[in-house]
Order: structure tokens, then C-alpha cells, then sequence
């Protein structure tokens, strides 16, 4: 009997890592799959979002780009660099630029902005800030700044912040809004 019982525990347990073994596969693929599309090469993105992009960021090396569709609207996310700086721009199918980030510094922030985080999450550690502007009329106007941080506990936190210190958007809260409709 024990000898029936250990054969089938070890069948089960060959069974059960090819199982895995073949799950992975399946995983790997689909995030090469999802990789290959994001950084797919610039030469692919439409001309008009390229001379769009082009015309703002002359030097921009484009790191990765996806398509994607916002509010109705087809929109291009382009990441890339200028030096060694990252960027980011959101650009219309026309070629419209909505709004762009900057990769920026902690002493370059305003302090309303960095008091306002420090009161919500005391002994916060910046991992990035991105100063985002929006095209009205043609001109470049500060938004807001995203601030990518872990909290005093390790929590992995973005926050978006207006000049002046309002918190406009938290992660931490939209992941508690979503616990709560799930549990609905």
C-alpha cells in the first residue's frame, strides 16, 4: 500500500511541476509579446505624432511608446530621453501634444508641493518627480508634479500634486476605492 501511495504522490508531483513549468511559458510569452509592442521601433509611429514630437523635443530618444485609447481619443504615450533626463508626452493622433513630463529633481520642487506629501506620509523617500505641462494656446503651463515614493513602511506610492500643495490624485486611495467596489 505505501509503495501504491508513494507512486502516486511522486506522479502527482511530476504532474503538477510540468503543469507549472508550462504555465510559465505561457507567461513569459505573453509578456515578450507585450514588451515587443511597446517598444516597438520609432520608425512605426505615425508621422504626424513624430514631427509633432520632433518640433517640441528635437533631440528626443525615444525609449518606448504605446497606443492607446483615452476618453474616446487615440493617444500615443512616448517615453524618451533628452540627455539624461527622461520625458514623457501624450500626443493626439493628429499630432497634438496634451501634456508632457519631465523627469525632475527633489530640490527643484516647491515646497508646498513636497509639505504637502510629508504631512500625508511622514518620512517619505522619493524614487521619481515628473513636473507635468499641459499645451493651452500654444504655451506650456505647469499642471502639477507626480511624485513616485515609497512611504515609512515600504508602500509604493504615486501621488499627483497641484503648485500650490493640493493633492489631486493618490494611489493609495484609488486602491482602497477599488477594495471597496469589489467587495459590493
Amino acid at each position: 500500500m505505501k509503495k501504491f501511495l508513494f507512486k502516486h504522490a511522486i506522479l502527482l508531483l511530476i504532474i503538477s511541476l510540468c503543469f507549472s513549468i508550462s504555465c510559465k511559458k505561457q507567461e513569459k510569452k505573453t509578456a515578450g509579446e507585450k514588451a515587443a509592442t511597446e517598444n516597438a521601433q520609432a520608425s512605426q509611429i505615425p508621422q504626424a505624432i513624430m514631427d509633432a514630437l520632433k518640433a517640441r523635443f528635437p533631440d528626443a530618444e525615444i525609449r518606448k511608446w504605446t497606443k492607446e485609447v483615452e476618453d474616446g481619443a487615440v493617444m500615443y504615450d512616448i517615453e524618451f530621453k533628452r540627455g539624461d533626463r527622461n520625458f514623457e508626452a501624450d500626443v493626439r493622433e493628429d499630432g497634438t501634444i496634451d501634456n508632457w513630463e519631465k523627469a525632475i529633481e527633489v530640490k527643484d520642487v516647491p515646497e508646498a508641493v513636497l509639505n504637502a506629501v510629508e504631512e500625508k506620509y511622514p518620512g517619505f523617500a522619493v524614487v521619481e518627480i515628473m513636473e507635468i505641462s499641459t499645451i493651452v494656446d500654444g504655451k506650456d503651463v505647469l499642471q502639477e508634479y507626480e511624485i513616485v515614493f515609497r512611504t515609512a513602511e515600504g508602500k509604493g506610492i504615486e501621488v499627483a500634486v497641484t503648485p500650490d500643495g493640493k493633492i489631486v490624485e493618490d494611489s493609495s486611495e484609488m486602491e482602497h476605492e477599488e477594495g471597496e467596489e469589489k467587495e459590493e
